[in-house]
């Protein structure tokens, strides 16, 4: 069955002392259905803080402080789901869309397993 990464996105002046007790039971309540029917394999929230590697050519690894990119926008959290087919999560991130406002991206997850050792 296909997997899909949703990444949710938090605007960069996002306060999170302004996120009321009925939001966030509303979110707990939707978890709760997602893995009683079984489809929400990972969720979680993620800092705004980030620390970024990129390699060199030349074989050097610089590290910076904050995002990859500068954006208005972060990955506030992700959710890995396990359904029949997109349509379906559709239907759930349409759910979610009603006890969190914002901006979801739909990814499936390609994944290749490493080929047994002998």
């Amino acid at each position: 069955m296909p997997q899909y990464l949703i990444s949710t996105y938090i605007p960069e002046d996002f306060d999170p002392s302004l996120v009321t007790e009925e939001t966030i039971e509303a979110i707990h309540a939707l978890n709760r259905e997602m893995v009683a029917a079984g489809v929400r394999k990972f969720a979680c929230g993620l800092s705004p803080k980030a620390v970024t590697m990129r390699s060199h050519a030349s074989g050097e690894v610089a590290v910076t402080d904050g995002p990859y990119l500068e954006a208005k926008e972060y990955v506030g959290g992700l959710l890995i789901m396990e359904t029949e087919s997109l349509d379906e999560v559709m239907a759930w991130m349409r759910k979610s869309a009603k006890a969190l406002p914002g901006v979801v991206e739909v990814r499936e997850i390609f994944f290749n397993p490493a080929p047994e050792q002998n």
